[in-house]
């Protein structure tokens, strides 16, 4: 009677992963088969979600080398910053987070309920106040006006701060400073290694965060050999929209483009998964 029971209740969970996986999976789908298609398949209107021939390799071509090779100097910068960025808020952040919660000071309180406080504030709305502050110390239209912003993540310091308060035991801390480690020795050797997984969690959030912005690189920069890829994609769709002689071309060139641009992405998220389950314990007991 019991496995009778829950036969009908298993069935009906796997039934709705699948739902959920099919509603994540048939965008991407769509993106991998329309990127095999000329322009006359992408707008024919049949076999949608299916190959009708295949020009994978001549869009890719056709991508790398519309306008001088424009896309790749566009995928460049997105590298540059999301990579630059995500690295220094990870490195902001840890160290922050650390601080925060495993050191007493005066007005700790109030300044971590700040930063909480800007956990609310929506990005979009700092945007105007950034760029005023990129424009009075000059670094308008310039690489800095988009790194020094993304390296700042309010959400990354509260993340870090919770997983350094429960990964971290103080009595493990102590232990380092009686075997007279310092600060730094203690962080780098015994605290660092503990708060690998969170430290990789806040990378990935910071790399995925800042590859994806669009309106801050938008306000802050006015040359387009300085866009990213979001901007540079949204340049090409204001094109093909106004439909210059070249508007299903542009247009089979974003969806190939877009397909391109998610594959750093991939690559990151498999490069560092495996971090996220080792080494907890490593290097704390030496």
């Amino acid at each position: 009677m019991n496995n009778a029971r829950r036969t009908p209740r298993h069935v009906r969970a796997k039934l709705l992963l699948l739902a959920l996986a099919g509603y994540f999976l048939v965008p991407v789908w769509w993106l991998i088969v329309a990127s095999t298609k000329n322009a006359e398949g992408l707008f024919a209107g049949t076999g949608t979600l299916w190959f009708n021939g295949f020009h994978l390799f001549d869009n890719l071509t056709d991508l790398f080398t519309y306008n001088n090779g424009e896309y790749l100097r566009w995928l460049g910068n997105s590298v540059l910053y999301a990579f630059a960025g995500g690295i220094g808020c990870t490195v902001v952040s840890v160290l922050a987070g650390y601080g925060f919660a495993k050191f007493h000071f005066r007005g700790r309180n109030l300044v971590f309920a700040m930063v909480l406080g800007s956990v609310m504030v929506p990005l979009t709305a700092l945007v105007i106040p950034t760029f005023v502050l990129m424009s009075n110390v000059g670094l308008i239209d310039t690489v800095w006006a988009v790194i020094l912003p993304s390296l700042l993540s309010p959400f990354a310091v509260y993340l870090m701060r919770v997983y350094a308060g429960a990964s971290i035991p103080d009595e493990l801390l102590d232990a380092a400073r009686i075997d007279g480690a310092g600060e730094f020795r203690t962080f780098w050797r015994v605290a660092l290694p503990l708060m690998r997984p969170g430290v990789i969690t806040v990378m990935l959030l910071s790399i995925v965060s800042t590859w994806n912005n669009f309106f801050l690189p938008l306000t802050v920069l006015s040359s387009s050999k300085l866009y990213p890829l979001t901007v540079g994609i949204g340049l090409w769709e204001q094109l093909a929209s106004g439909n210059n002689g070249g508007g299903q071309s542009l247009w089979n060139l974003i969806v190939v483009g877009s397909l391109v641009s998610i594959i750093p992405l991939i690559i990151a998220f498999l490069t560092l998964q495996k971090y996220w389950q080792g080494g907890l314990a490593v290097g704390s007991l030496k």
